[in-house]
C-alpha cells in the first residue's frame, strides 16, 4: 500500500499512553502541527505538557514502549501519547500532516521522505544494528542467482535488497521489486509470487514458520539501519525543552532495555501486543541507545540519498546535512 501524505486513521484503543491506529480505517484524529496539548494525557503527569508521537509495532520501538511502562515520561515532566502505524513511514506522513508532533523511524525510510517536508528534523538515534533485517528466500530458492522477484517495502526494506543483490553481483535491474506490506510478504513468499525479501522481525521469524530460509543479517553484506528521534522546524522552534525532555526519557528506557530485556519484553508486549520471545531475540540483534550523530553516519545518509536520486525515485537529491541536527542531544542534554 503506498503512503499518502495524510494516512487515514483513527484510533481503536487507547491503554498505557499508546493510541494505536490501523491505515484500514477512514476517521482522522488530527493535533495541529505548531500545538502542544496541555492538560492531562495518559504518560505524564497532570499539567505536563501533552505530545503525541508516532512509532512503528514492532520490537525495533521498544523504547518508546519502555518509557512509558516505567514512568519516565512523567519523571521528566512530559505526557506522552504514542501513535501507532503499521509502517515507519506511515507515522512519518503523520509528522508532516501535524497528526504528531514527534515520530520515530530508520534513517533510509525517512531520508526517501525528506522531499515532501523539508522541515523534518532529525534529533538523535536511538538504535543501531545490522542484524535485525534478514534476507529470506523461498523454500525452492536454492541460492540468490535464482531469484528472480523481491518482494519491498518502499524505503528501508527496498534500499536493503538493493545492496543486497548489489553484494551477490546480481545486477538490481534484472530482479522485479513487488511492492508489499510487511505482513503480507512471508505469505506472497510461500505462495512463489516472490522468491526473497529483506525485512526486520518478526517477518524473517514468520517465514521461517512457512518453511522459507534466512539466508544471512544485512551485517553479513555490510549494511546496517538506525533510527532517528523526528520532529519538525516550527514545532522544535517553540517546543525544544519538551524535545529534550523525551530524548532524556528515551535515553533512559534504551538503558533499560539492554540492561533487562525482560522488562522491555512485557512492556512491548503490553503497549503493542508483540509476543515476549520475539523482543527478547530483537534486544539480541539491536543495539539500543541514545546518541549524537557521527562523520561515519552522515558518510552513510549521503550514500542513502544518492540511492534515491539514482533509481528516480526522487526528483532531487535529498538534503541530509539540513535534516540531521549533529551535536543537538549534546547541546540540549537535559540539566545541561
Amino acid at each position: 500500500m503506498q503512503t499518502t501524505s495524510r494516512p487515514k486513521a483513527r484510533p481503536v484503543k487507547r491503554t498505557a499512553g499508546t493510541v494505536l491506529l490501523t491505515a484500514a480505517l477512514t476517521a482522522v484524529t488530527a493535533c495541529g502541527a505548531g500545538t502542544t496539548d496541555a492538560g492531562p494525557g495518559s504518560g505524564g503527569g497532570a499539567g505536563d505538557p501533552h505530545i503525541r508521537i508516532a512509532v512503528g509495532i514492532d520490537a525495533g520501538y521498544a523504547p518508546f514502549f519502555v518509557a512509558g511502562a516505567e514512568g519516565l515520561w512523567a519523571e521528566h515532566g512530559v505526557d506522552v501519547d504514542l501513535v501507532q502505524f503499521a509502517k515507519g513511514g506511515e507515522g512519518v506522513d503523520a509528522l508532516n500532516a501535524g497528526q504528531v508532533q514527534m515520530a520515530g523511524n530508520s534513517d533510509a525510510t525517512t531520508i526517501g521522505l525528506l522531499g515532501q517536508n523539508p522541515d523534518l528534523r532529525s534529533l538523535l538515534v536511538y538504535e543501531d544494528s545490522g542484524r535485525y533485517l534478514k534476507v529470506v528466500l523461498g523454500a525452492g530458492v536454492k541460492s540468490p542467482a535464482k531469484i528472480r522477484k523481491m518482494a519491498v517495502v518502499p524505503g528501508l526494506s527496498e534500499l536493503a535488497a538493493t545492496r543486497f543483490l548489489e553484494s551477490k553481483g546480481i545486477e538490481p535491474d534484472s530482479v522485479e521489486f513487488v511492492t508489499a506490506d510487511p505482513a503480507e510478504i512471508p505469505a506472497l513468499t510461500k505462495k512463489g509470487d516472490v522468491d526473497a525479501y529483506v525485512l526486520w522481525e518478526p517477518w524473517p521469524a514468520k517465514g521461517e514458520e512457512l518453511g522459507e530460509r534466512i539466508l544471512e543479517t544485512t551485517g553479513d553484506y555490510g549494511f546496517s539501519y538506525q533510527h532517528w528521534l523526528l520532529s519538525t522546524a516550527p514545532w522544535l522552534k517553540d517546543n525544544k525543552s519538551i524535545a529534550v525532555k523525551v530524548a532524556a526519557a528515551l535515553a533512559e528506557a534504551a538503558e533499560k532495555i539492554e540492561s533487562d530485556p525482560q522488562a522491555a519484553a512485557k512492556a512491548t508486549k503490553d503497549a503493542a501486543k508483540i509476543p515476549t520471545d520475539q523482543t527478547l531475540n530483537a534486544v539480541k540483534d539491536i543495539d539500543f541507545g541514545v546518541r549524537d550523530f557521527t562523520a561515519k553516519d552522515l558518510k552513510g545518509y549521503d550514500s542513502t540519498a544518492q540511492f534515491y536520486l539514482d533509481t528516480g525515485k526522487v526528483k532531487a537529491r535529498p538534503d541530509v546535512s539540513r535534516t540531521v541536527q549533529r551535536g543537538w542531544l549534546s547541546d540540549n542534554a537535559e540539566g545541561s
